[in-house]
């Protein structure tokens, strides 16, 4: 790998990780926060991106740094645990399985249509 490439998966990193912040809080403000609706977007949109980008074929330097980099920490695991532990504390143990099971399910169902998607392209 390139001191270039780093650089540039260093950069869509941080923009990731900008763009999930900001998306969280914008989904948020909309919603409340009784359920981690913010979480489950970006992690469902970077699946459904995923997809698109496997599904249309994009590979090596270019895949690395897209998956990698941009949607590596737009999406988030960590929150989505972190979030699911957090509705099991407050003593929310159904929300917490709801969390984790509609995360998962919404999750492979985008990727599959993402690279169903991405196909056609």
């Amino acid at each position: 790998m390139t001191a270039l490439t780093i650089l540039a998966l260093a950069a869509l990193g941080g923009a990731g990780a900008v763009a999930r912040h900001l998306t969280v809080f914008v989904v948020a403000e909309r919603t409340g926060d009784q359920f981690p609706v913010g979480t489950l977007t970006v992690n469902v949109a970077g699946s459904l991106i995923l997809g698109l980008l496997l599904g249309a074929g994009v590979t090596g330097t270019t895949l690395t740094l897209l998956a990698g980099g941009l949607l590596g920490s737009y999406t988030t695991y960590s929150a989505w645990m972190a979030d699911s532990d957090g509705l099991a504390r407050e003593h929310r143990p159904q929300a917490a399985a709801v969390n984790i099971f509609v995360s998962l399910f919404a999750g492979l169902v985008a990727i599959v249509i993402g690279r169903a998607l991405g196909g056609l392209l």
